[in-house]
């Protein structure tokens, strides 16, 4: 009976992964033939485990990732030039710690958005923070934000992210706030954090669309010189997996 109060210690203390294996522990047979130590180890074993488990599940919450993926999942069997070698050098997350950057372009339907959300769900499990936004939608929640006065707290925000992934980059031009917006988001990240932008749009012709040619070349000149760039091509994935064809 002595095991209740010790649960009841153990659960006001939050170490809930500890409690649940001294639960397992206790009508097992087996658990008598280890040592103190040994079975000590086992429960802290278990609260470490549950405990990266929910930093894992919040770091995923918050980085709002475009798709469910994961890089075990990417198709290197479709012929759309994707580098498997690459790809298994940036699952390390090295160019994340060396604050590198990956421009991915290719056209629509070849995997771009899956591969940018595999990639920020190996950030994730590696311990790194992570955002994910559409350009359109990010600009517009800016807008709005500068408008009731959380510009300055979710300009905050985006900056703490390590990896910060802006995917539909060049569906329009932007405009005079957007380009100001864009090259306040990278100047805080140079050489500081990593960004992944996704765009059907080949990097050469992103100076058109960004418009005004002062901040296209303030704002290219902190992402192209310091990133890997990865061109897709091939047709839609999503028309090869529907079952319709």
């Amino acid at each position: 009976m002595l095991n209740i109060p010790t649960l009841e210690k153990l659960r006001k203390l939050k170490l809930y992964g500890m409690t649940r294996a001294f639960e397992d522990q206790i009508p097992s047979s087996e658990i008598a033939s280890l040592s103190f130590e040994e079975r000590l180890g086992l429960l802290v074993d278990r609260e470490f485990t549950e405990r990266e488990n929910r930093r894992l599940r919040s770091r995923l919450r918050q980085a709002r990732l475009r798709q469910q993926a994961c890089m075990e999942d990417i198709d290197y069997q479709a012929a759309r030039g994707l580098d498997k070698s690459l790809m298994r050098s940036l699952a390390a997350c090295q160019w994340v710690r060396d604050h590198l950057n990956i421009l991915m372009t290719g056209p629509t339907g070849v995997g771009k958005s899956f591969i940018a959300s595999a990639l920020g769900h190996r950030a994730c499990m590696e311990g790194f923070r992570v955002l994910s936004f559409r350009i359109p939608p990010l600009f517009q929640e800016l807008g709005i934000a500068r408008g009731d006065g959380r510009y300055g707290m979710l300009t905050k925000t985006i900056a703490k992210a390590q990896l910060l992934i802006l995917d539909d980059w060049g569906l329009a031009s932007l405009s005079d706030p957007e380009q100001r917006d864009l090259l306040e988001i990278l100047e805080d990240r140079y050489e500081n954090r990593s960004t992944i932008i996704v765009s059907q749009i080949p990097v050469d012709h992103w100076h058109e669309i960004i418009g005004n040619p002062t901040l296209a070349d303030a704002i290219l000149d902190r992402v192209v010189h310091n990133a890997y760039k990865i061109t897709l091509k091939g047709g839609s994935m999503r028309k090869k997996k529907s079952p319709l064809t």
